[in-house]
């Protein structure tokens, strides 16, 4: 049902790259991508993921070296057939890109009790490993449910 998924948060160097190679390792038979809601608008193109979110992923054993950002278009979502977002309104930004990709937009954090994971960009190293730590839990859940 669930072939092709797309992970979006705000830029696309934190949250999103996480939980795009988290579950691209626990669903190895199905495309996941991500992208960023406000990539352009901040200038994080083709950037590679946030250093932190690098060292925290890799002490986890997950790669994101290979992460170039880039933004989410309503073309992009209507590529997709679910859309993980990590905040609830994230849901409403990307309802406004691509009105018909509503339904098939949820939260990240759904099997954990529709929690936001909060975005730990500029924040500290600890900031970090608690977002990553919901994102992980998130991702084997959803892993769960997909398979």
């Amino acid at each position: 049902m669930f072939n092709k998924i797309l992970v979006v948060c705000v830029g696309n160097i934190c949250r999103s790259p996480s939980g795009e190679y988290l579950l691209k390792n626990l669903l190895p038979l199905k495309q996941v991508d991500s992208a960023g809601i406000a990539t352009e608008k901040s200038r994080l193109s083709r950037k590679p993921a946030d250093s932190m979110a690098i060292k925290i992923a890799k002490q986890n054993g997950v790669d994101l070296t290979p992460h170039k950002a880039r933004q989410l278009t309503s073309e992009l979502c209507q590529e997709y057939d679910l859309i993980l977002v990590m905040e609830k309104g994230h849901i409403d930004a990307v309802s406004s890109i691509s009105p018909a990709a509503r339904g098939k937009t949820m939260l990240f954090g759904q099997w954990i009790g529709q929690q936001d994971i909060p975005d730990p960009y500029k924040l500290s190293q600890e900031a970090f490993e608690h977002a990553y730590a919901l994102i992980e839990k998130s991702a084997n859940l959803w892993a769960d449910k997909i398979k």
